[in-house]
């Protein structure tokens, strides 16, 4: 009885050393590949020159326009130029948004005359046409304000929302949660009591001279007021000339229209899974943009980011278990056709989808990943950080995904935010100056590895 029961202990022994060495193999072949990733990103990195040729050569990609026509037949050529498994378009139709000529922006008061103020028309805004709207100007900071005004206080009148963005809070993107109901809601909201047009101050915590754009979205059966951003700098002028004069009056001239909707589509690249091809995990960010500039950060980045994910994998010999696609949606700035579509066409087609990551949050140093899955699954994608800390890589918080990937998350598919430093993203957000000289080469490759890495361990281990 004895020998048997020293038996057992050694065998049971044997097995936790075994399994021990097993996890410590395990560990170090993650550790290597996870090096090989990083080594072909910032060796032999293809990201910056696509951003470059995406950027530069095309240029802005609003929906509808042939900038974004030609970056869909850019991003085909692109992924078919790598070789990769399978490239493929999704129809969809979008929404075809037009600018027009140049906007007008006029402060006029009695002392100083007429000053010129930036501004731009808000995205999917109607135009005031060339006899512009000019009126006295009513300074809100929110829809409480707005309706204790009421009719009486509004009605004739252009809205001036001018409420900042919370400098205190460390999460920019939560400080521009906090300020962007007023230009995708305040026109509506202004509408209701008589406003004639609507002025909103750029969001951003940046003081300076570009105008911000960005969507407005109009409440049915109510009545449409052509809308602008305004500089954070000329909001402050005009905050401070109305405090000296109450009878200030504003001018703003747009040619703003929508047009009929175009076609227009999702491109997206594969890699073949080899023992679960039927699984899928999802890399992307939008290929559109917004009519002022280049779209560099938002979301030139993400895009080739996504396609490099797919480059690196197959560049260093890596066979994936499951199929790995990057996926460039289109209209996300003005519509989220594009992420609506991949996401009825994949229950359509009954695709499993394992998991869903998206880097729309600009191309600086990358810093982590947000979540939003179940608890388990968050846990085992914890469970991965150490492997991370040798490339400064520490946080891993709930709480995170993208506006393309969200149409998904009714299907229970986990959604993974690709998180670079915030700090700056909001100087170039929705502006002219959002151009390709802005990103670091260094910190847009650090990101694609960053990426790819992740991408790796949920194919080799799933979730």
């Amino acid at each position: 009885m004895k020998l048997k029961y020293i038996a057992l202990v050694l065998l049971c022994c044997l097995t936790i050393d075994n399994i021990t060495a097993q996890k410590a193999k395990t560990d170090d072949q993650d550790v290597e590949m996870i090096r090989k990733i990083y080594d072909e990103a910032l060796g032999k990195g293809e990201s910056y020159q696509m951003l470059e040729f995406l950027t530069k050569q095309i240029g802005a990609r609003l929906a509808g326009s042939p900038g974004a026509a030609a970056a869909v037949d850019w991003s085909k050529e692109t992924m078919e130029g790598f070789e990769f498994d399978n490239v493929f378009l999704q129809e969809v139709m979008v929404p075809h948004w037009v600018r027009g000529q140049k906007e007008i922006g006029k402060i006029v008061n009695s002392k100083m005359g007429s000053v010129e103020v930036n501004v731009v028309a808000l995205g999917n805004s109607v135009g005031s046409g060339p006899n512009g709207v000019a009126g006295k100007i009513v300074e809100v900071q929110n829809f409480d304000e707005l309706a204790a005004l009421g009719e009486t206080g509004i009605k004739g009148k252009i809205v001036f929302f001018n409420r900042r963005m919370d400098p205190t809070l460390i999460e920019t993107f939560e400080a521009y949660g906090g300020a962007g109901n007023q230009r995708g809601a305040g026109p509506s909201e202004a509408a209701k009591y008589g406003a004639i047009g609507v002025v909103v101050r750029s969001l951003t915590n940046a003081l300076d001279d570009h105008p911000h754009t960005g969507s407005t979205n109009y409440t049915p059966n109510l009545y449409k007021l052509p809308a602008v951003a305004i500089s954070t700098n000329d909001a402050d002028k005009l905050s401070r000339m109305l405090k000296d004069d109450s009878e200030l009056e504003f001018y703003f001239e747009t040619h703003s229209q929508m047009l009929p909707d175009k076609l227009s589509h999702n491109v997206v690249g594969e890699l073949k899974g080899s023992s679960k091809a039927d699984e899928y995990i999802v890399v992307g960010g939008h290929l559109d943009s917004w009519d002022l500039s280049q779209g560099a950060h938002d979301d030139g980045t993400g895009c080739v980011q996504s396609i490099e994910v797919l480059r690196i994998l197959k560049a260093i010999g890596y066979k994936p278990k499951r199929t790995l696609r990057a996926v460039m949606f289109m209209n996300e700035e003005n519509g989220l056709r594009g992420g609506r579509k991949y996401a009825e066409l994949a229950a359509e087609n009954k695709e499993k989808h394992i998991a869903a990551m998206e880097s729309d949050r600009g191309g600086f140093k990358p810093l982590g990943f947000t979540f939003t899955a179940e608890d388990k699954q968050v846990e085992r994608i914890k469970g991965w950080a150490p492997l991370f800390v040798p490339y400064q890589i520490y946080k891993f918080d709930t709480g995170g995904g993208g506006a393309d990937i969200s149409p998904l998350a009714t299907q229970g598919v986990p959604m993974i935010g690709f998180y670079p430093d915030p700090q700056r993203y909001f100087d170039y957000h929705h502006t002219a100056i959002d151009t390709f000289d802005k990103v670091s080469r260094r910190e847009l490759e650090l990101g694609a590895a960053t990426m790819a890495a992740l991408t790796y361990l949920i194919d080799k281990y799933g979730l």
